[in-house]
């Protein structure tokens, strides 16, 4: 109905323009993901410069961006209060980059096995329910802006809340509603700019350099560019490392899962094909080198991608110079970026969330399956209380393999037919696998079928072991009896897996098979 992205292939022009918009956006949550994982704002931002410079130039989906997300932040954040639990906020850092670090070269490793196309095995209602849980997980994150700092948290003075809320409010309804005045300037970055001039100006709200100073005594957001630093304070005990590859190997799923279903969505609004495996060793590579500049790590950013595609960047130029202009803001801007309202960015969150949150999940109930309703449940739940985001989508993935392996199993038929000559001819239709061939074994009765017997797999298949072993089970029940059951019409697949199989499986394949005249028996 309505032509919002149009398909063209870019240019310079555009993709130089879509990339200094983007890097306006980005600035704002880059700053509010670093909150949301407690590490200062220059972690999230250079996490962003890292990601984004990288996966545009070297990954495989051209017009994409990538950068410091709440779906890492959120992850990175228990490796943050883990090391800060050990020996305060230096050594809490050291465990974010360390645990990006190993995640990238896990993201790598996942793309030079090739096993990027793994992720249309992911079932729609486990994305469904990743996103809302990952989408209530960054609102419960929020709630900690509404309360002072300290040991005890506790909520904010009555006249300080109502003011917070306000702001809030007020960033929340200049994002939504500016692009109807005009969409040349990101509406994020409007919010920031009125709600930051009304804290400088009017009234007094807490600032990005309130929180920095109450974080690290320093209210100075120093620009400086940083250099390659390993995580030389780790103490590399057992438990700690077990830790830190726990969490790496989280994030390192949730940002595969992340990006390449960004990856999808732009190749759908594009009708280009991106390279997923590439892809995936590009992420790895940026999280690898962003945690050793001291950057947060992150993934592909469904909005900033939107907001690129949106504005005509389709090339490696829009998120290179978007990067590059980060980087720009950063050197040049930092007492700037310390007067940003925190309730600026708060606000920022709140609309991240409600973007996120898949509201049409609200509407399945009583129309789709009530397995498909579990699901999506499940996973939500298990990234709410357990803040495990890859958890979530492998208990998803194989909660919905085993809800189809047992609707499958119900549809495996058998179709008897007495030929003139005394024999019988099972027409078999369905999967035969590990799910369905106790109900296939259990149709069959040597007992009560005649000395000749045929199963017809014209419209059915031989899949796995399981079948192949309840295959040769039942001829060995035929020649007790003293009959005969043979195969036919096998296609050249099945026919090949139970020749491969060998001596494992003892069955007969049928004379007149057009396909196959081979016995084994």
């Amino acid at each position: 109905m309505f032509n919002l992205i149009t398909k063209k292939r870019g240019n310079i022009k555009d993709d130089t323009l879509s990339g200094l918009t983007v890097a306006l956006a980005l600035v704002p949550e880059a700053i509010a993901f670093s909150f949301a994982a407690g590490v200062p704002p220059l972690v999230g931002l250079w996490a962003a410069v890292f990601m984004g410079f990288i996966t545009s130039a070297f990954g495989g989906r051209p017009g994409m961006i990538s950068g410091a997300t709440g779906a890492i932040a959120v992850v990175v954040a228990k490796a943050y209060h883990y090391g800060f639990d050990l020996g305060g906020n230096e050594i809490g850092l050291q465990y974010v980059f360390a645990v990006v670090m190993v995640a990238g070269i896990i993201q790598i490793l996942f793309g030079v096995l090739k096993l990027g196309h793994f992720i249309r095995l992911v079932p729609h209602p486990v994305m469904m329910g990743f996103v809302n849980g990952l989408a209530i997980v960054i609102l419960m994150a929020q709630f900690s802006s509404f309360k002072t700092a300290g040991a005890v948290e506790e909520w904010l003075p009555q006249q300080e809340l109502i003011l917070m809320g306000i702001l809030v409010a007020l960033t929340m309804v200049i994002i939504q509603f500016f692009p109807k005045l005009t969409k040349a300037v990101p509406s994020t970055l409007v919010a920031i700019i009125v709600v930051g001039l009304i804290s400088y100006f009017g009234v007094n709200s807490r600032t990005v350099s309130d929180v920095l100073f109450e974080g690290t005594g320093s209210a100075v957001l120093s620009g400086k560019f940083p250099m390659p630093a390993l995580p030389m304070d780790i103490e590399w005990t057992a438990t700690n490392i077990k830790f830190i590859f726990s969490i790496a190997i989280t994030v390192a799923m949730v940002g595969i899962i992340e990006s390449l279903m960004t990856l999808q969505l732009v190749d759908d609004l594009t009708e280009t094909r991106g390279k997923s495996d590439r892809e995936a060793i590009a992420q790895g590579g940026a999280n690898f080198l962003s945690g050793l500049f001291g950057g947060m790590g992150g993934c592909a950013m469904i909005g900033q991608s939107l907001i690129n595609i949106k504005s005509g960047g389709r090339g490696r130029t829009s998120g290179i110079v978007a990067a590059l202009a980060l980087a720009f803001f950063i050197l040049v801007g930092g007492a700037v970026i310390g007067q940003i309202p925190i309730a600026a960015l708060t606000g920022v969150m709140f609309m991240v969330v409600i973007g996120t949150f898949e509201w049409s999940s609200l509407t399945t109930f009583g129309k789709v399956p009530k397995s498909e309703i579990f699901v999506i449940l499940t996973v939500t739940l298990i990234t709410v209380f357990l803040h495990d985001l890859a958890l979530a989508v492998f208990v998803g993935v194989i909660i919905s393999a085993l809800v189809f392996a047992w609707k499958s199993a119900h549809h495996v038929t058998l179709h008897p037919v007495d030929q003139e000559d005394g024999s019988r001819i099972y027409n078999l239709h369905g999967l035969l696998y590990f799910g369905s061939v106790r109900e296939f074994s259990e149709r069959m009765s040597p007992a009560k079928d005649p000395e000749d017997v045929i199963i017809d797999f014209k419209d059915a298949k031989v899949c796995d072991y399981s079948s192949m072993e309840a295959l040769s089970a039942l001829t060995e029940r035929y020649k007790k009896a003293g009959k005969r059951v043979r195969l036919r019409h096998l296609s050249p697949e099945c026919a090949k897996l139970l020749e491969n199989a060998g001596s494992l499986v003892e069955v007969e394949v049928a004379e007149d098979d057009p396909h196959y005249t081979i016995a084994r028996v």
